[in-house]
Order: structure tokens, then sequence, then C-alpha cells
């Protein structure tokens, strides 16, 4: 049977299995790419196809243990507290307020460049109050990941360098006319949030807290566990935190590696004892297990789908689908097609696999690779909704919302800020509209 007719079935069939709820995202991963590798008739590869898949996302795995590990250990600390009492008495109680924050702030914080990072710390701050003022976590999470994918475009973001190395250009180049695109998606979220948050202020009002929870942060419930916040530690706490992050942007040691050692010590130094390192390590191990089965399972869904050659195929039949006629509009069906195909497969597979051929094919029209390049950026905020992105389901982990009820409420806002981006890009003339 056709490959690229069996990877787009394949896609299809796992996207509406979960977003329909017949079938929860961990098991998705494992049984269908499982079932149609075998309709492909590799049953007798699958297995090193899905060791191969594992391998590939076994850092991503370790890291996000840790991470998650790590940062819930600060939480527990009462490191983020008196970050969230400043955040209460700036917005007053306002939603409005609380929804704007929650853009530029996650803005800020995701020039480290590392999505499951920016999602620890913004949740960290943010979601105590969301709860505490009953407004919807959905919010949150839409806007989180939307900027997230955004500001994913930096040069020491994934996305910029896999295309840069694929294409064999300099990353500088290609991100700086990025920028204007990049101002007008993150002023459209703002405009997002405005809107978000008039429904919330009508939903809502004002909320006013007692005076003994204004000046209480704990109530707040940022640190759950009284037993294990050390206000005493909380400039060691701060520093290691600062350090870790720095250490993350220079890039002088591997994200997980950077991860268990920041862990390791964050463990020593606030809880010495044995039985306390136990004790937090097991409060946490829930999220831990959710969010880490469900990357390796992920391996296992990319490895059949590019160990089968379903991904090569899907490229080459969709390109070979558009007309001559349309060759010289290259780059702007190249933004229109990194919407769906980053969220189908990975960005490994999309711009390794995929981008070469776009360019090529480009080329012969007189598109610059350069532009194909930088409009091939342009569906990244799409793409992190992708269900093999897995900083994604630590971002619904943490806010308590369920990924398929996240993928639809978010896809519309997130389909908008690309073409926002795209259109923005093409005026400024990061890439031509047609050859």
């Amino acid at each position: 049977m056709n490959l690229a007719l069996l990877g787009f079935l394949m896609v299809a069939t796992f996207m509406t299995l979960i977003m329909t709820k017949k079938m929860t995202p961990l098991v998705a991963l494992i049984v269908i790419p499982s079932l149609f590798g075998v309709i492909a008739g590799q049953a007798a590869g699958l297995g090193d196809m899905m060791i191969d898949g594992i391998k590939n996302l076994a850092p991503t795995g370790v890291m996000l243990l840790f991470a998650i590990l790590f940062f819930s250990t600060m939480t527990d600390t009462g490191l983020f507290d008196p970050l969230v009492g400043r955040l209460v008495k700036l917005v007053h109680g306002d939603p409005l307020l609380i929804l704007l924050g929650s853009v530029v702030l996650c803005a800020v914080v995701s020039l480290d460049g590392d999505g499951s990072t920016t999602y620890i710390i913004t949740c960290a701050a943010l979601l105590p109050l969301y709860k505490r003022f009953d407004m919807k976590r959905i919010y949150l999470v839409c806007l989180l990941m939307v900027t997230s994918g955004i500001m994913n475009l930096t040069p020491w973001g994934g996305p910029t360098a896999r295309a840069a190395s694929a294409l064999k250009l300099d990353p500088a180049t290609l991100f700086l006319p990025l920028i204007p695109g990049m101002i007008a998606g993150l002023a459209f979220l703002l405009g997002l949030a405005f809107w978000f948050g008039i429904k919330e202020r009508r939903r809502l009002g004002h909320v006013h807290l007692p005076q003994r929870e204004a000046v209480d942060v704990a109530d707040l419930g940022v640190s759950q566990y009284p037993e294990a916040r050390r206000p005493h530690l909380r400039l060691f706490n701060a520093a290691l935190v600062i350090v870790l992050l720095g250490l993350l942007v220079w890039g002088i040691l591997p994200l997980s590696v950077l991860m268990m050692i920041a862990f390791a010590i964050a463990m020593i130094v606030n809880y010495p004892g044995v039985a306390q390192q136990k004790e937090r390590i097991a409060a946490h191990a829930g999220n831990v297990l959710s969010v880490v089965s469900l990357i390796f399972a992920a391996g296992i869904f990319t490895g059949i789908l590019g160990g089968t050659g379903m991904v090569e195929a899907m490229s080459k039949e969709v390109v070979g689908f558009i007309p001559p006629a349309l060759g010289p509009y290259m780059a702007p069906i190249t933004a229109l097609l990194s919407m769906p195909f980053t969220f189908f497969i990975s960005n490994d597979a999309f711009y390794f696999g995929m981008l070469p051929i776009l360019a090529e094919a480009g080329a012969h029209y007189g598109v610059d690779p350069m532009a194909i390049a930088r409009a091939s950026l342009m569906g990244q905020p799409v793409h992190l909704l992708s269900p093999l992105v897995p900083s994604t389901y630590l971002l619904v982990s943490l806010a308590g919302i369920d990924l398929a009820d996240h993928q639809r409420f978010t896809l519309l806002p997130a389909a908008a800020v690309c073409i926002v981006m795209t259109l923005v890009g093409m005026i400024a003339l990061a890439f031509p509209f047609v050859a």
C-alpha cells in the first residue's frame, strides 16, 4: 500500500481517537503506529524502529523528569511565594491584568529557549492566581503555549537552528528579519488576552481578597506543603535557579545533565535527610510518571513514522501535489504547510526531511532558500499543539487541563497568530509573496 497514504491515515486515526477521547494519548501513541507498521508490511523491523525512536527522545525524557522534580522542589521550598505575592498586589484581583501579565511573563521567561522550563516557571508563578480567583485555566494554557511558540523562533531555539542546519544557513541572518512578525504575533496575543480578560471580568468581576489573605501569600497555595518550606534558604535557591538558567542559555552541558545536577544540589541543601528526600520525590512521582511515560510513547510513534519511510513519502507527495503555476508562491505555501506538517510530524522530520525538498522546489521558481527557511518557521505556534511535543504534556499536566480540550480551544488562536506572523513577515520582506 502507498506509504504516504498510510502515513496520512495513521496520523488522522491517531488524532481522531485522542480528540474524541476514545483512547488516551499514551495508549494511542503505542497502539496506532504499531498497527499501521504491520499494515505497511514492516512488522519484522518494528522493534528496531521503536527503540531508535525511544533513544532519540530519551534525553528529553530524562530532562523533563528532573526538570519537574527540580522546579517542583523549588516550589515546595517556597521560592516562588514572594513573586506570587507581588503579582497579587500588582493585579489587584483584576482578571484582565492577570491575563495580560501571563503573556508578558511568558515572553520574558521564554528567552531561555526551552519550553519545558518556561512552562514550569510561569505555571509556578501564575497558576495559584488562576486557582485562587477561579479563572479559567484553559486561557492560561492557551496564552502560555502560543507565546512560547512565537518566542521559539529565537536563534538558540530548536526550529530556527534546525532550519539553518538543514539548508546550511546562518541562524542569525535567518532570524533577524523575523522579528517584526514576532512582535506582531505578540501584539495579537496581547489583544487576545485582553479579550479573555474582558470575558473573565464580566464573569468574575474584581476579586477582593480578605486582608489576611492579601498579606499571607501562603494561603494562595504556591507551596502546598508547609513542612517542606525553607524560607531561610530562599536566597540560595534563587541563586541556584538563576545559575541553572544561565547555564541553559550558555549550553555548557546537556540540558538533561544540568537538570540532574541542579536537582541533586537542591535536595542535598534543602532536604539533607534521606527520609525527607524520599518524601519530596514521592510527592511529585505521579506528575513525573504521567509526563515521562508519554515522552517514550511518542518515541515509538516518531520511530515508526520515520523508520517505515512514511515521513519521506508524505513529504514528496505534498510537494509533488503543488501545481507548477503555484511555484512562484512557494514561500507563503511553505508557511501554510508548516502549520499542519509540524503538527503531524516532528520538527526534525519536517526541517531535515521536508524543508530541503520545499527549498529545492522553490529554487526552480526563483525563490531563495533563505526565504523558504524563514517561511517554514511560521507554523511553530500550531506545532506546539502537537501530541508529539513533550513540553505540551508537561503544560497540560501542570495546569490540570485535558490535552484534547486544550487542542480544540487553542488551535484557532494559534493558527491566527501564525497567519499574522506570515502576513507581517511578507510585509517586512522576510520572505516574498511571489518570486
